[in-house]
């Protein structure tokens, strides 16, 4: 059964890559404004003072106008550094501007780095995501980060994942390992469960 299940989000992931990157620069860029605002919306809510988010890549959601928006508010944010050990780090950047490359081809801040523990103390955590259910389910990028963070976490804030509206469905594959988060947030709304 797993093998099946692996096999339909491998297939899955290579088409919603696909999809995202054949957006147009229009559509990109009417998502990013409404997307922003939901953000910030969902922040002002929670009255967050600190938060964990992730500098997005050019085919995902672009948070970077939130984030920006959460430094000029001086809210702290911590941005993951992927390990070879699967576990993540923790980086707390200001300067959007100076990033490297993880170990997955993904933008990482440069900024002093913390533990794996540093995530325990923040009022929210922004995940990527592939796709998101209506119960809450995700589907991640395949490599399992943010499954095994959110999953160790004692006590955990609340967790919302960004998508494209049409990456909001029904149902995703799913397996025992795989973790729920708490809402999410697309262009089109803020959605919790």
């Amino acid at each position: 059964m797993t093998d099946l299940v692996g096999d339909a989000k491998r297939a899955l992931r290579k088409e919603l890559r696909s999809r995202r990157r054949a957006m147009t620069e229009t559509e990109a860029s009417a998502s990013t404004e409404t997307l922003t605002e939901n953000l910030v919306s969902l922040a002002k809510e929670l009255g967050i003072t600190s938060m964990s988010a992730y500098l997005s890549a050019a085919f995902e959601p672009n948070t970077r106008p939130f984030l920006n928006w959460a430094n000029e508010q001086g809210i702290r944010v911590l941005f993951p550094i992927t390990r070879e050990d699967g576990l993540l780090d923790w980086a707390v950047s200001t300067d959007f501007e100076s990033e490297t490359e993880g170990l997955f081809g993904l933008p990482e801040p440069v900024g002093e780095v913390l533990s794996p523990m540093a995530i325990n103390d923040v009022d929210l955590i922004v995940v990527p995501a592939a796709q998101i259910d209506h119960s809450g389910m995700r589907m991640g990028w395949g490599k399992g980060y943010f499954d095994k963070t959110l999953g160790s976490m004692e006590k955990r804030p609340p967790v919302y994942a960004v998508v494209f509206d049409t990456e909001y469905v029904e149902s995703v594959p799913s397996e025992r390992h795989d973790q729920a988060v708490d809402g999410v947030v697309t262009p089109s709304g803020i959605h919790r469960f």
